[in-house]
Protein backbone atom coordinates (compact mmCIF):
# COMPACT_ATOMS: atom_id res chain seq x y z
CA UNK A 1 0.00 0.00 0.00
CA UNK A 2 1.36 3.66 -0.75
CA UNK A 3 -0.34 5.93 1.43
CA UNK A 4 -1.94 5.48 5.05
CA UNK A 5 -3.46 8.91 5.87
CA UNK A 6 -4.90 9.67 9.69
CA UNK A 7 -7.00 11.80 10.45
CA UNK A 8 -7.91 12.35 13.89
CA UNK A 9 -11.39 14.57 14.02
CA UNK A 10 -13.73 15.40 16.75
CA UNK A 11 -17.56 17.14 15.80
CA UNK A 12 -16.83 17.02 12.59
CA UNK A 13 -19.71 15.59 10.69
CA UNK A 14 -20.39 17.90 7.69
CA UNK A 15 -16.28 18.13 6.90
CA UNK A 16 -15.81 14.17 6.64
CA UNK A 17 -18.81 13.44 3.83
CA UNK A 18 -16.62 16.04 1.78
CA UNK A 19 -12.83 15.17 3.13
CA UNK A 20 -13.14 11.51 2.06
CA UNK A 21 -14.71 12.08 -1.26
CA UNK A 22 -11.62 14.61 -2.08
CA UNK A 23 -8.96 12.29 -1.03
CA UNK A 24 -10.45 9.42 -3.24
CA UNK A 25 -10.71 11.69 -6.10
CA UNK A 26 -6.77 12.78 -5.45
CA UNK A 27 -5.66 8.81 -4.77
CA UNK A 28 -7.66 7.30 -7.82
CA UNK A 29 -5.74 10.45 -10.22
CA UNK A 30 -2.59 9.79 -8.62
CA UNK A 31 -3.06 6.03 -9.03
CA UNK A 32 -2.15 5.66 -5.59
CA UNK A 33 -3.17 2.90 -3.20
CA UNK A 34 -4.35 4.26 0.44
CA UNK A 35 -6.02 3.87 3.33
CA UNK A 36 -8.47 6.22 5.55
CA UNK A 37 -8.08 5.46 9.47
CA UNK A 38 -10.85 8.17 10.98
CA UNK A 39 -9.88 8.54 14.97
CA UNK A 40 -13.21 9.65 16.68
CA UNK A 41 -11.91 11.56 19.34
CA UNK A 42 -14.93 11.10 21.86
CA UNK A 43 -17.04 13.09 19.07
CA UNK A 44 -20.13 13.62 20.16
CA UNK A 45 -22.68 14.40 17.05
CA UNK A 46 -23.14 12.08 14.46
CA UNK A 47 -19.51 11.87 13.34
CA UNK A 48 -18.37 8.24 14.14
CA UNK A 49 -22.18 7.29 12.59
CA UNK A 50 -20.70 8.92 9.44
CA UNK A 51 -17.49 7.51 9.35
CA UNK A 52 -19.33 3.50 10.04
CA UNK A 53 -21.38 4.15 6.78
CA UNK A 54 -18.15 5.24 4.61
CA UNK A 55 -16.64 2.26 6.01
CA UNK A 56 -19.54 -0.20 5.14
CA UNK A 57 -19.52 1.97 1.27
CA UNK A 58 -16.07 1.72 0.87
CA UNK A 59 -13.37 -0.06 2.77
CA UNK A 60 -10.27 1.79 2.60
CA UNK A 61 -12.58 3.91 5.06
CA UNK A 62 -11.53 2.54 8.67
CA UNK A 63 -12.30 4.04 12.05
CA UNK A 64 -10.83 4.14 15.76
CA UNK A 65 -13.28 5.56 18.60
CA UNK A 66 -12.14 6.67 21.57
CA UNK A 67 -14.90 6.57 24.62
CA UNK A 68 -14.07 9.71 25.53
CA UNK A 69 -11.64 12.95 24.13
CA UNK A 70 -8.34 11.84 25.57
CA UNK A 71 -6.74 14.73 22.69
CA UNK A 72 -4.93 14.84 19.42
CA UNK A 73 -1.93 12.98 20.19
CA UNK A 74 -3.67 10.30 21.95
CA UNK A 75 -5.12 10.12 17.83
CA UNK A 76 -2.26 10.49 16.39
CA UNK A 77 -0.77 7.55 18.34
CA UNK A 78 -3.60 5.15 17.73
CA UNK A 79 -3.41 5.46 14.22
CA UNK A 80 0.50 5.27 14.06
CA UNK A 81 0.01 1.44 15.59
CA UNK A 82 -2.55 0.79 12.65
CA UNK A 83 -0.84 1.95 9.29
CA UNK A 84 -0.07 -0.44 6.68
CA UNK A 85 1.12 2.30 4.11
CA UNK A 86 4.55 3.25 2.83
CA UNK A 87 4.31 6.64 3.57
CA UNK A 88 1.65 8.21 6.58
CA UNK A 89 0.04 11.29 6.09
CA UNK A 90 -1.46 13.28 8.86
CA UNK A 91 -4.11 15.78 8.63
CA UNK A 92 -6.66 17.25 9.89
CA UNK A 93 -10.96 16.68 9.59
CA UNK A 94 -11.85 20.41 9.28
CA UNK A 95 -10.99 20.95 5.51
CA UNK A 96 -8.23 23.24 6.18
CA UNK A 97 -5.70 20.81 4.66
CA UNK A 98 -5.95 19.86 1.40
CA UNK A 99 -5.65 16.15 -0.12
CA UNK A 100 -4.22 17.92 -2.87
CA UNK A 101 -0.64 18.15 -1.24
CA UNK A 102 -0.56 14.62 -0.93
CA UNK A 103 1.07 13.47 -4.02
CA UNK A 104 3.57 15.88 -3.86
CA UNK A 105 4.53 14.80 -0.02
CA UNK A 106 4.49 11.29 -0.87
CA UNK A 107 7.04 12.28 -3.49
CA UNK A 108 9.20 13.86 -1.18
CA UNK A 109 9.37 10.56 1.07
CA UNK A 110 9.71 8.18 -1.59
CA UNK A 111 11.77 9.86 -4.40
CA UNK A 112 13.59 12.45 -2.24
CA UNK A 113 14.11 10.56 0.68
CA UNK A 114 12.97 12.52 3.54
CA UNK A 115 11.70 11.02 6.96
CA UNK A 116 9.63 13.68 7.74
CA UNK A 117 7.91 16.32 5.72
CA UNK A 118 5.85 19.28 7.62
CA UNK A 119 3.54 20.89 5.90
CA UNK A 120 4.17 25.35 5.85
CA UNK A 121 1.05 26.96 5.93
CA UNK A 122 2.46 30.19 4.37
CA UNK A 123 -0.41 32.16 3.94
CA UNK A 124 -3.02 31.62 6.65
CA UNK A 125 -6.94 32.34 6.72
CA UNK A 126 -6.83 32.70 10.50
CA UNK A 127 -7.38 35.83 11.97
CA UNK A 128 -4.34 37.86 13.44
CA UNK A 129 -4.88 36.84 16.92
CA UNK A 130 -3.88 33.45 15.98
CA UNK A 131 -1.10 34.58 13.05
CA UNK A 132 0.85 36.65 15.60
CA UNK A 133 1.57 34.16 18.78
CA UNK A 134 1.92 31.38 16.45
CA UNK A 135 5.02 33.33 14.70
CA UNK A 136 6.45 33.78 17.86
CA UNK A 137 6.09 30.53 19.07
CA UNK A 138 7.51 28.64 16.40
CA UNK A 139 10.67 31.13 16.55
CA UNK A 140 10.83 29.78 20.15
CA UNK A 141 10.58 26.49 18.52
CA UNK A 142 13.11 26.91 15.79
CA UNK A 143 15.78 28.41 18.81
CA UNK A 144 15.22 25.56 21.22
CA UNK A 145 14.91 22.47 18.92
CA UNK A 146 17.30 23.72 15.99
CA UNK A 147 14.83 22.64 13.82
CA UNK A 148 14.10 24.70 10.93
CA UNK A 149 10.17 24.77 10.41
CA UNK A 150 8.06 27.90 10.18
CA UNK A 151 4.96 25.86 11.33
CA UNK A 152 5.19 22.98 13.51
CA UNK A 153 1.48 23.08 14.78
CA UNK A 154 0.78 22.03 11.16
CA UNK A 155 -1.61 18.78 11.09
CA UNK A 156 -0.52 18.33 7.18
CA UNK A 157 2.67 16.09 7.66
CA UNK A 158 4.15 12.68 5.93
CA UNK A 159 6.31 10.39 7.53
CA UNK A 160 8.14 7.30 6.38
CA UNK A 161 6.11 4.25 7.89
CA UNK A 162 9.31 3.12 10.04
CA UNK A 163 9.05 6.66 11.77
CA UNK A 164 5.87 6.44 12.94
CA UNK A 165 6.55 3.05 14.14
CA UNK A 166 9.82 4.09 16.29
CA UNK A 167 8.18 7.38 18.32
CA UNK A 168 5.47 7.67 20.72
CA UNK A 169 3.17 10.54 20.74
CA UNK A 170 1.72 11.23 23.93
CA UNK A 171 0.43 14.49 26.06
CA UNK A 172 0.01 17.21 23.79
CA UNK A 173 3.17 16.20 22.32
CA UNK A 174 1.94 16.14 18.47
CA UNK A 175 3.26 19.50 17.96
CA UNK A 176 6.58 18.67 18.29
CA UNK A 177 6.44 15.11 16.64
CA UNK A 178 9.85 16.54 14.35
CA UNK A 179 10.99 16.74 17.19
CA UNK A 180 10.48 13.07 18.42
CA UNK A 181 11.40 11.89 15.28
CA UNK A 182 15.20 13.78 15.61
CA UNK A 183 15.86 12.78 18.83
CA UNK A 184 14.47 9.36 17.77
CA UNK A 185 18.02 9.70 14.66
CA UNK A 186 15.43 10.57 11.86
CA UNK A 187 17.13 13.84 10.87
CA UNK A 188 16.30 13.83 7.46
CA UNK A 189 13.22 16.71 8.23
CA UNK A 190 12.08 19.46 5.81
CA UNK A 191 9.22 21.26 5.62
CA UNK A 192 6.84 22.41 2.10
CA UNK A 193 4.45 25.07 1.62
CA UNK A 194 0.69 23.81 1.59
CA UNK A 195 -2.16 25.53 0.70
CA UNK A 196 -4.53 26.45 3.53
CA UNK A 197 -8.55 26.90 2.95
CA UNK A 198 -10.69 28.36 5.01
CA UNK A 199 -13.01 26.51 7.41
CA UNK A 200 -16.10 26.15 6.00
CA UNK A 201 -18.23 24.22 9.43
CA UNK A 202 -18.03 24.48 12.63
CA UNK A 203 -15.47 26.24 14.81
CA UNK A 204 -11.81 25.62 16.04
CA UNK A 205 -11.06 23.36 18.57
CA UNK A 206 -7.76 24.88 19.79
CA UNK A 207 -6.98 28.60 21.38
CA UNK A 208 -4.43 30.98 22.85
CA UNK A 209 -4.38 28.45 25.85
CA UNK A 210 -2.31 25.87 23.66
CA UNK A 211 0.84 28.61 23.04
CA UNK A 212 1.25 28.19 27.20
CA UNK A 213 0.48 24.38 27.12
CA UNK A 214 2.90 23.78 24.54
CA UNK A 215 5.63 25.90 25.63
CA UNK A 216 5.74 23.62 28.33
CA UNK A 217 5.71 20.65 26.10
CA UNK A 218 8.30 21.65 24.60
CA UNK A 219 10.52 22.26 27.80
CA UNK A 220 9.55 19.01 28.84
CA UNK A 221 10.27 17.25 25.46
CA UNK A 222 13.68 18.87 25.15
CA UNK A 223 14.76 17.21 28.89
CA UNK A 224 13.69 13.90 28.29
CA UNK A 225 15.41 13.94 24.73
CA UNK A 226 18.48 14.75 26.16
CA UNK A 227 18.53 13.69 29.61
CA UNK A 228 16.06 10.72 29.94
CA UNK A 229 19.03 8.38 30.14
CA UNK A 230 21.02 10.51 32.22
CA UNK A 231 19.33 12.58 34.66
CA UNK A 232 22.11 13.55 36.79
CA UNK A 233 23.92 15.10 34.39
CA UNK A 234 21.49 17.57 34.29
CA UNK A 235 20.89 17.84 37.95
CA UNK A 236 24.12 16.82 39.13
CA UNK A 237 26.24 19.52 37.00
CA UNK A 238 23.62 22.43 38.33
CA UNK A 239 23.91 20.97 41.69
CA UNK A 240 27.32 20.54 42.13
CA UNK A 241 27.58 24.31 40.71
CA UNK A 242 25.21 26.18 43.32
CA UNK A 243 26.73 23.98 45.85
CA UNK A 244 30.09 24.80 45.18
CA UNK A 245 28.97 28.58 44.96
CA UNK A 246 27.40 28.74 48.36
CA UNK A 247 30.64 26.94 49.72
CA UNK A 248 32.97 29.54 48.00
CA UNK A 249 30.27 32.35 49.74
CA UNK A 250 31.01 30.73 52.81
CA UNK A 251 35.10 30.65 52.66
CA UNK A 252 35.43 33.87 51.94
CA UNK A 253 33.01 35.20 54.94
CA UNK A 254 34.66 33.07 56.70
CA UNK A 255 38.35 34.56 55.95
CA UNK A 256 36.65 38.03 56.21
CA UNK A 257 35.73 37.44 59.91
CA UNK A 258 39.14 36.16 60.93
CA UNK A 259 41.34 38.28 58.60
CA UNK A 260 39.47 41.45 57.45
CA UNK A 261 38.22 42.26 61.30
CA UNK A 262 34.15 42.55 59.26
CA UNK A 263 31.37 42.25 61.65
CA UNK A 264 29.31 39.36 62.14
CA UNK A 265 28.88 36.89 58.73
CA UNK A 266 25.54 36.89 59.47
CA UNK A 267 24.54 40.42 59.34
CA UNK A 268 25.41 40.17 55.83
CA UNK A 269 22.66 38.95 53.01
CA UNK A 270 25.69 37.76 50.61
CA UNK A 271 25.25 35.02 53.90
CA UNK A 272 22.07 34.12 53.30
CA UNK A 273 22.36 34.01 49.70
CA UNK A 274 25.51 31.57 50.06
CA UNK A 275 23.62 29.29 52.57
CA UNK A 276 20.48 29.17 49.88
CA UNK A 277 22.82 28.22 46.81
CA UNK A 278 24.06 25.29 49.05
CA UNK A 279 20.72 24.30 50.36
CA UNK A 280 19.57 23.99 46.37
CA UNK A 281 22.74 22.66 44.94
CA UNK A 282 22.03 19.51 47.37
CA UNK A 283 18.42 18.88 46.61
CA UNK A 284 19.28 19.22 42.62
CA UNK A 285 22.16 17.18 43.38
CA UNK A 286 19.79 14.63 45.23
CA UNK A 287 17.22 14.65 42.58
CA UNK A 288 19.65 14.31 39.95
CA UNK A 289 20.79 11.14 41.88
CA UNK A 290 17.18 9.77 42.71
CA UNK A 291 15.85 10.19 38.54
CA UNK A 292 19.29 8.22 37.95
CA UNK A 293 18.26 5.21 40.24
CA UNK A 294 14.93 5.10 38.49
CA UNK A 295 16.00 5.43 35.13
CA UNK A 296 18.67 2.78 35.72
CA UNK A 297 15.68 0.34 37.03
CA UNK A 298 13.28 1.46 34.37
CA UNK A 299 12.43 -1.50 31.73
CA UNK A 300 13.24 1.42 29.41
CA UNK A 301 16.98 1.56 30.13
CA UNK A 302 18.30 -0.42 26.84
CA UNK A 303 16.22 0.17 24.68
CA UNK A 304 17.76 2.22 21.82
CA UNK A 305 16.50 2.82 18.15
CA UNK A 306 18.54 0.83 15.70
CA UNK A 307 18.09 1.44 11.80
CA UNK A 308 20.21 -1.33 10.32
CA UNK A 309 21.78 -4.73 11.60
CA UNK A 310 24.38 -7.50 9.47
CA UNK A 311 24.53 -10.69 10.02
CA UNK A 312 22.27 -10.62 13.30
CA UNK A 313 18.67 -12.18 13.27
Amino acid sequence: MNVSIVIPFLNEEESIPKLSEWIGEVMISHKLSYEIIWVDDGSTDSSWQIVEQLSNENKLNKGIKFRRNYGKSAALNSGFEVVEGEVVITMDADLQDSPEEIPALYDMIMKDGYDLVSGWKKKRHDPISKRWPSKVYNAINRKITGIQLHDFNCGLKAYKKVVVKNIEVYGEMHRFIPVIAKWAGFLKITEKVVSHQKREYGKTKFGLERYRRGFLDLLSITFVSRFGKRPMHLFGSLGTILFLIGLGIAFYLVYAKMFMMEYAMTDRPMFYFGILSMILGSQLFMTGFLSEMISRNSSERNKYQISHKIGLK
